[in-house]
């Protein structure tokens, strides 16, 4: 597997396989063939379907600026090796083409090239699988979090600490926002009024209020098109950074434990990455949110003292629970229901973690397994439900709603 720095990006929202994947190639594209007359960019797939609403129009036209460059959305067609499928085109003068790519954005930001046979990630970890990972670090006397600062060296800590730093950063964000999101839907942000009422209220209240206002919070930023981590994307960027925020609060948690619980939760997102996949184009958002509810749940657990095996189990529970989650934006955008599952997800992963601990760690399904039940679901689940907005909520086509920025609280 390759490394978890490819797994945590820092980028601007409000979609990693659509804004960010995009960008890269096209800079890429760029680099290679910077003298073309003209440029042309077709998008197929759930890239055509969406890629409005997700702003992969308003990220391309940013990467090309003055440049002379046409956009084309074929929503007929769907190139062959996943579904967010690009193909860049230089031209002459006369309008031939001169060079042409094909590429996919296959979640997380990551992009990959249509003629490289082999996408198998090249990178720093020789076992993909939890199960052989728990029974490495249990003959070597290990954390998870230690096997990754093995493999990974020492500087991961360095860079654990930009990722820390980018999530609270756009959690402050979120909270201290107001106004209406982008887009025709003209949602209101909800993070700053949750949290206030969250913490004029007590116990469990307080709770739920306090991980859905955080969980709230960097959805809307990403929403917004702010800066975010893709853990591990954009559209379940807000799970993490809410369990670590409420935990730091709530646990003696020092700065090393936080960090040390992100390298769980960056392993836990790359073994889903490897084995089945992050995209919601791909699998649903079982594979965005659902794998974003693994990763917190794992951290919580550790964060608990949890034992390699409740750690495991916590991140299993949190997906087994996301199985079959469709990815069915309104409107393409990523707001409804978006943001609202990061942040009941971000319950739903504490919640993970504690009933782990109440366990031995023991169980029946394994992590391994649910992981490939969530592949072959996400494979089963009709295009409609993975990332085309055409089926489920974004299917029922509900109107705009007429919200003035002064009825937010």
């Amino acid at each position: 597997m390759e490394s978890i720095r490819e797994l945590f990006r820092i980028g601007n929202g409000p979609s990693s396989s659509h804004s960010m994947g995009p960008r890269r190639a096209a800079d890429r594209f760029l680099s290679r063939h910077p003298g073309a007359a003209s440029y042309r960019v077709t998008l197929y797939g759930s890239l055509a379907a969406t890629g409005k609403g997700h702003l992969t129009d308003v990220v391309l036209e940013e990467a090309f600026g003055a440049r002379p460059h046409q956009v084309i959305f074929n929503m007929q067609e769907r190139l062959p090796r996943h579904p967010n499928g690009m193909l860049f085109e230089a031209m002459d003068a006369g309008g031939q083409v001169t060079a042409s790519w094909k590429v996919y954005s296959v979640g997380g930001g990551a992009i990959r090239d249509h003629d490289l046979e082999d996408w198998t990630p090249r990178g720093v970890y020789e076992l993909s699988k939890m199960t052989d990972i728990l029974r490495f670090c249990r003959e070597h006397r290990l954390e998870i979090w230690q096997y990754v600062e093995e493999r990974e060296g020492a500087e991961i800590w360095q860079f654990l600490a930009g990722i820390h730093a980018a999530m609270q950063a756009a959690i402050d964000r979120g909270l201290a926002g107001r106004g209406i999101l982008p887009g025709v839907i003209r949602l209101p942000r909800k993070a700053k009024s949750y949290h206030a009422r969250a913490l004029a209220r007590g116990g469990l209240l307080a709770r739920t209020g306090t991980l859905s206002a955080y969980g709230l919070a960097v959805s809307e930023e990403n929403a917004a098109g702010g800066i975010v981590v893709t853990a591990p994307t954009c559209g379940g960027s807000g799970v993490v950074p809410a369990v670590m925020r409420y935990l730091s609060e709530t646990l003696p948690a020092n700065e090393n434990a936080i960090l040390r619980a992100l390298a769980t939760a960056g392993l836990i997102g790359n073994l889903i990455k490897t084995n089945a996949s992050i995209s919601g184009a791909a699998v649903g958002c079982q594979g965005e949110v659902g794998a974003a509810c693994a990763m917190a749940a794992g951290a919580a657990a550790q964060l608990m003292g949890g034992t390699i095996d409740q750690i495991e189990y916590a991140a299993e529970v949190g997906m087994e629970h996301h199985l079959g989650l469709t990815c069915d934006p309104v409107a393409g955008l990523v707001q409804i229901p978006c943001i609202e599952r990061n942040a009941v997800a971000a319950d739903r992963a504490v919640h993970s973690a504690e009933f782990s601990m109440l366990s031995d760690g023991a169980h029946h399904i394994s992590f391994d397994e649910v992981i490939e039940a969530m592949r072959k679901t996400g494979a089963d689940l009709h295009e409609a439900y993975r990332e085309t907005s055409i089926g489920g909520l974004a299917g029922l086509a509900t109107s705009p709603q007429n919200v003035e920025p002064n009825e937010c609280a």
